[in-house]
């Protein structure tokens, strides 16, 4: 009989890798019930917004395809995710056709848009990509060491507007959307991967504003919503946002998601906050979280699994709970598989 809690126990975990290379943890991840893949990139190409130029010269197609073949292979329906930010990071990097430049955005009709997306989504296909962690809908208007370079505007309506045409536009060629950081984050003086001090300090009329794009993103049908990995003191002033029951209410309530609840990186110090991953794994998924990211590191999956499995059976986390957050990553999956 085969073990179901162990297996949804590998569902909801997200692993990140930065190489075309897996790991035996994400392997026996895969190989045991998991259904999601992130291919990352490293921390110096994260801060630079760029790929470096050793992987554009190694990364050919034959090897990005053969690599998302293997990981295929190892279980029946699998989400593999890049970033692919409208004017962030490009994991993909000259693989697939180029996003418009930041000035051309401002005049870019959104149907046009839409039609360049697609272009983009068809191409991440055909290599075996199927979920872009993104759009960024945060309206950074101030200096933000985390998301400087990664934004284009800072009209909430424009902003919606063709984020919810980049989201029509992949999501019709196979590519699930992430949308992220919710709930915004338009006011964070810190990096949330380095300062767990790091918080949203806006006003309650920003972090409203805050909801004008995602909402957009919801009426859009997007996939899959990244909550943020930081406190917004407005909403809830002493968890992360990927931990908070509160903010996850408001997207499911008030803002009617139905679809995955993704936390950003678990890693993050301003979701760790001095506490190891397993617990805040745990606290992510009693929240409200569906999927859980996190990297592969040492035997930290490994690790966090065995913990996800010991909570349930000690009653720390309810097993429906984390049945419910399988089963929503699994029809993601399979729908794009």
């Amino acid at each position: 009989m085969p073990d179901t809690l162990r297996q949804n126990a590998h569902a909801v975990i997200l692993p990140a890798i930065s190489s075309l290379h897996l790991s035996d943890a994400v392997k026996r991840l895969l190989s045991g019930g998991g259904c999601s893949l992130l291919l990352g990139e490293t921390r110096e190409e994260y801060l630079a917004r760029e790929m470096a130029r050793a992987r554009k010269v190694a990364e050919t197609p034959d090897r990005f395809t053969a690599f998302t073949q293997q990981a295929t292979s190892l279980t029946d329906h699998l989400l593999i995710a890049v970033d692919q930010e409208i004017a962030g990071i490009c994991r993909l990097h000259d693989l697939v056709p180029p996003f418009p430049s930041v000035d051309a955005l401002q005049r870019m009709p959104a149907d046009e848009f839409q039609r360049r997306s697609s272009q983009i989504a068809t191409a991440a296909r055909a290599l075996g990509i199927n979920c872009f962690l993104g759009p960024i809908l945060d309206i950074v208007g101030e200096p933000n060491p985390w998301l400087a370079g990664r934004t284009w505007s800072t009209d909430p309506h424009r902003i919606a507007t063709l984020s919810a045409a980049y989201i029509r536009g992949v999501q019709r060629c196979g590519i699930a959307a992430a949308a992220k950081h919710f709930p915004g984050y338009a006011a964070i003086g810190r990096d949330p991967a380095t300062d767990p001090n790091a918080a949203m300090t806006g006003s309650m009329a920003a972090i409203e504003t805050g909801f004008i794009p995602f909402k957009a993103a919801i009426e859009n049908a997007v996939e899959i919503i990244m909550t943020g990995p930081a406190i917004v003191e407005g909403l809830d002033p002493r968890t992360p946002a990927s931990l908070s029951a509160p903010i996850i209410q408001i997207l499911k309530r008030r803002l009617h998601f139905r679809g995955v609840v993704l936390s950003d990186d678990l890693d993050s110090q301003a979701t760790l906050r001095g506490r190891s991953v397993a617990q805040v794994a745990i606290d992510a998924l009693a929240a409200g979280s569906d999927l859980l990211l996190m990297a592969d590191l040492d035997h930290q999956l490994d690790i966090v699994v065995n913990a996800i499995q010991n909570a349930v059976n000690a009653g720390h986390l309810s097993r429906e709970r984390l049945d419910a957050a399988a089963d929503t990553v699994r029809r993601v999956a399979r729908r794009y598989a």
